[in-house]
C-alpha cells in the first residue's frame, strides 16, 4: 500500500459494494481435459502494472488462424501472499530455465530479467536471469524493446526461444531479455517477469503475444483462459490459471458473459456501482477494465472519494500496517484517472477478481470477444 492509502472497519465487500453488468449470455463450460498454472501470491502493496497506452491508433487485432484439433485445457497453479499479487511458473528456452511471472491481462508482452543485464541494475541480481548460451533453442533477434507499466518501467532486447507452460512444451515465442529495471517496483517483486495476455494491439514491438503463439502453433485449441484466484492467505496455493477453458469445479453456476467493448484491454460496459442503498456511482454506465494485474479496484477521483467515505474510510499516511499484533483493515478501492481518450474507466483488480472466476475468450472470426463471470467457490474458512 502506498501513501494515500485508506483504512477502513473491516466489512464484506459483496454486502457493500454492488458492481452490474449488463447480462450477455450464459452458458456452462463443456468438457475439456484441462491443463492447470498454479499460481502462487505475494504481498507489495497496491500496484498497478499497466501499460495504460492511448488507444486512438489501435487497430484490429491480427486473426489467430484456424483453431487447432483436440479440445485440452492447460492449468497452471498460481501461488499467492497476503492477496496482494498472484504469480506463476513457466520455462523458457532448451532445457527449460525456470522463471515465476505475472500473468497480467493488462498487458501483451513477455519478458523476464538477462544475465546480460546492466551492472547497476538491481532487480535483475535479485532474480532469476535468462541465460542464452545454456539453451540449445535459442534464436538471437535484438531488437530493442523498452516498456512503461503504470508503477514500472524496463528497457531490453528480444529474443526468440522455446516457452515450456503448463504442461505445453515446445512453442516458440519472441520475448524480452530485461536488460535495464530502474523502478524500485521490481527491486521488492517476487516475481521475476512479466507475462501479458491482453489482446495483440497492445504488445510493444509488435510482438505476437504469448497466447496467440500457443493458438498459431497448435498447441492451444482456442484462445480461452480463466482465473480462479484464492483470497485466503492462509491457503497453500494461491488459485489456477487455466488455459483453453475453465474448471466448474471453481464455480457457482451460472456463467454470465459479458462483450468486450473494445479489443485491446479486457474492456467491458458496467452498468453502474450501488455502495449500500444510499450511493450510486457510475450512474450513466462506464467502461471497467478487468485487470489481474492490478490488486486493487480503481475509479475516477471524485466517485471513489465518495466510496472511500460511505464505507467509512479515513487516509492512511504510512500505508499498510500492524499495531501490536493487530491488523489494520485496508480499503480495496484507489483513485485513478485516466484520461481521455483512453479513459476515463475502471480497473477491476483482484480484490474484485478474487470473489469470481473470470473466464477470458479472445473468440474468432464469427463471434467477438468476451468475458465470462461466475461466483467462486470459497477454499477454506476464512476465504
Amino acid at each position: 500500500m502506498t501513501p494515500g492509502s485508506t483504512q477502513s472497519p473491516e466489512m464484506s465487500l459483496p454486502s457493500l459494494l454492488l458492481l452490474l453488468l449488463p447480462p450477455f449470455l450464459t452458458l456452462e463450460p463443456a468438457g475439456a481435459t484441462l491443463i492447470r498454472i498454479p499460481l502462487r501470491r505475494v504481498n507489495t502493496g497496491f500496484k498497478a502494472l499497466n501499460p495504460l497506452r492511448g488507444w486512438e491508433k489501435l487497430e484490429e487485432p491480427p486473426s489467430l488462424g484456424a483453431p487447432s484439433p483436440g479440445n485440452k485445457t492447460f492449468f497452471v497453479p498460481l501461488s499467492n501472499y497476503m492477496n496482494a499479487q498472484y504469480y506463476g511458473e513457466i520455462g523458457l528456452g532448451t532445457p527449460p530455465q525456470n522463471f515465476s511471472v505475472v500473468f497480467d491481462t493488462g498487458s501483451s508482452n513477455l519478458w523476464v530479467p538477462s544475465v546480460r543485464c546492466h551492472f547497476f541494475s538491481l532487480p535483475c541480481w535479485l532474480h532469476h536471469r535468462f541465460n542464452p548460451k545454456a539453451s540449445s533453442s535459442f534464436r538471437s533477434n535484438g531488437t530493442k524493446f523498452a516498456i512503461q507499466y503504470g508503477t514500472g518501467r524496463l528497457a531490453g532486447i528480444l529474443s526468440e526461444d522455446k516457452l515450456t507452460i503448463g504442461g505445453i512444451t515446445g512453442a516458440t515465442v519472441t520475448f524480452g531479455e530485461a536488460l535495464w529495471e530502474p523502478s524500485l517496483v521490481f527491486i521488492f517483486a517476487h516475481f521475476d517477469g512479466i507475462l501479458g495476455l491482453g489482446f495483440p494491439v497492445l504488445a510493444v514491438g509488435g510482438v505476437r503475444p504469448p497466447l496467440d503463439r500457443l493458438v498459431d502453433q497448435g498447441l492451444l485449441h482456442k484462445p480461452v483462459f480463466s482465473f480462479y484466484l484464492n483470497r485466503n492467505p492462509e491457503a497453500a496455493d494461491g488459485g489456477e490459471l487455466v488455459l483453453g477453458g475453465s474448471d466448474p469445479a471453481h464455480y457457482i453456476p451460472p456463467l454470465t458473459f459479458v462483450p468486450v467493448m473494445i479489443p485491446a484491454f479486457w474492456q467491458i460496459h458496467m452498468e453502474r456501482v450501488q455502495v449500500g442503498t444510499g450511493l450510486t456511482l457510475c450512474a450513466r454506465g462506464c467502461a471497467a477494465i478487468l485487470d489481474t494485474g492490478t490488486s486493487l479496484i480503481t475509479g475516477p477521483t471524485e466517485e471513489i472519494r465518495a466510496l472511500q467515505k460511505a464505507i467509512g474510510a479515513i487516509p492512511l499516511l504510512m500505508g499498510e500496517i500492524t499495531r501490536s499484533g493487530f491488523s489494520v483493515c485496508l480499503s480495496g478501492f484507489a483513485a485513478l484517472d485516466v484520461p481521455p481518450p483512453s479513459g476515463p474507466f475502471w480497473i477491476l483488480g483482484d480484490v474484485f477478481l478474487g470473489s469470481y472466476v473470470a473466464v477470458f475468450d479472445r473468440g474468432d472470426r464469427k463471434s467477438g470477444a468476451r468475458v465470462g463471470l461466475a461466483r467462486a467457490r470459497p477454499r477454506g474458512p476464512r476465504q
